[in-house]
């Protein structure tokens, strides 16, 4: 059943504005489109590709979903897998002992940390604690809200207890021995916010290299394509009306090969007894869902990078987000743009257009290519 009503509601966002379709490409061009339904990360995986033969295509899809597979095996933190040493397993291990691990989670751990040091520790990994006491509150509230019924919240009491465990200085990452070491009980990894866009990045690099006319990965609305389309046109890539989260708000161009990756509020949700509306994008000052946007939309190379990103600015003011994305681009020297969409009492006295419900703000690098269907 759930598999069903994922599958359905993926059906219907891609009818509006995850990757829109691209424009028909000469006649000799053939058009491969499939996705799944369990690959991982408890989303719909996408691919479409325009190339001259099927198989082939057929075969980069299948290795494509493959590898979202393994990716999800290697980051669950709910999960153990057979003969796989995953985030769970150094969770569980947590003031125990070192847990070997394959190189591609040591590679994900210190691009997190990174992120948490250009970011200025707003975005955080090492909160698992304080994050699995919302999900736990989240997963009930949903049911509740299903039967018409507001859901508790946590108590403050109980969220600053639970960040009391977290910090990188608990975790010993050591790449000699390919060993990750959580030196304090208690504490604990979660990946939500990078480990998507990591996956759908790995996918696109492979894709990067094999025999690609051009394609689009889609990982749930974590959009990555691969190569400039044969028409010469530029990639349009919508994001969702944050009142409805299906039809299409705005819309922005994006040329050869790039990432696309939104952040919002209108999934993962519940409404809690004091009306607020959790949603899964905590700020870890605040303890609690961030407050600012409906959503926040990134736009850079690396699909794993504008995962992290998206998060990082939601649970700051546009001024700080700016600043991350200045960070990153000095750090990396990617481009890095965003898009915020709030309600018109969040404008934080910056430039940017009423449109429909929504004040949107968008970073210069984009202004000439963004365009409003409000």
């Amino acid at each position: 059943m759930k598999k069903r009503k994922i599958l359905a509601a993926f059906l219907a966002l891609s009818l509006c504005a995850c990757a829109q379709e691209p424009e028909e490409p000469a006649a000799e061009l053939e058009k491969y489109t499939n996705l799944s339904a369990d690959a991982g990360f408890d989303t719909v995986y996408q691919q479409t590709e325009f190339g001259y033969d099927h198989d082939l295509m057929a075969e980069h899809f299948n290795k494509a979903v493959s590898l979202f597979s393994q990716y999800n095996a290697l980051f669950d933190i709910y999960n153990d897998y057979e003969g796989i040493a995953n985030i769970k397993t150094i969770n569980d291990n947590a003031g125990i002992e070192p847990v070997k691990v394959d190189q591609r989670i040591i590679d994900m751990l210190k691009e997190a940390k990174m992120f948490y040091e250009i970011s200025g520790g707003s975005f955080d990994i090492t909160i698992g604690s304080l994050l699995h006491v919302w999900h736990n509150y989240r997963d009930e509230g949903i049911i509740l809200n299903s039967q018409g019924v507001k859901a508790p919240v946590p108590s403050m009491e109980e969220l600053e207890e639970a960040a009391k465990h977290c910090g990188w200085d608990k975790v010993v990452i050591d790449e000699e021995n390919s060993t990750v070491f959580i030196t304090e009980k208690g504490v604990s990894l979660d990946v939500g916010g990078i480990a998507k866009g990591y996956a759908a990045e790995k996918i696109g690099v492979y894709m990067d290299g094999e025999e690609v006319v051009y394609a689009t990965v889609n990982a749930g609305r974590n959009i990555r394509t691969v190569n400039a389309k044969a028409d010469g046109k530029p990639w349009v890539i919508g994001i969702v009306d944050p009142g409805d989260g299906s039809s299409t708000y705005c819309a922005v161009e994006m040329d050869g090969t790039g990432s696309f990756v939104t952040s919002g509020d209108y999934e993962r949700y519940y409404i809690g007894e004091d009306d607020s509306l959790c949603h899964h994008i905590i700020d870890p000052d605040t303890l609690k869902p961030a407050a600012y946007y409906h959503s926040v939309s990134i736009v850079t190379p690396d699909s794993g990078a504008a995962d992290c990103l998206s998060t990082t600015l939601f649970t700051l003011t546009v001024e700080e987000g700016k600043k991350v994305l200045e960070a990153y681009r000095e750090k990396t020297g990617n481009y890095a743009e965003a898009v915020w969409i709030m309600d018109p009492d969040q404008t934080q006295d910056e430039e940017g257009r009423l449109s429909g419900d929504y004040w949107c703000v968008w970073t210069d690098g984009i202004s000439d290519r963004i365009t409003f269907t409000r």
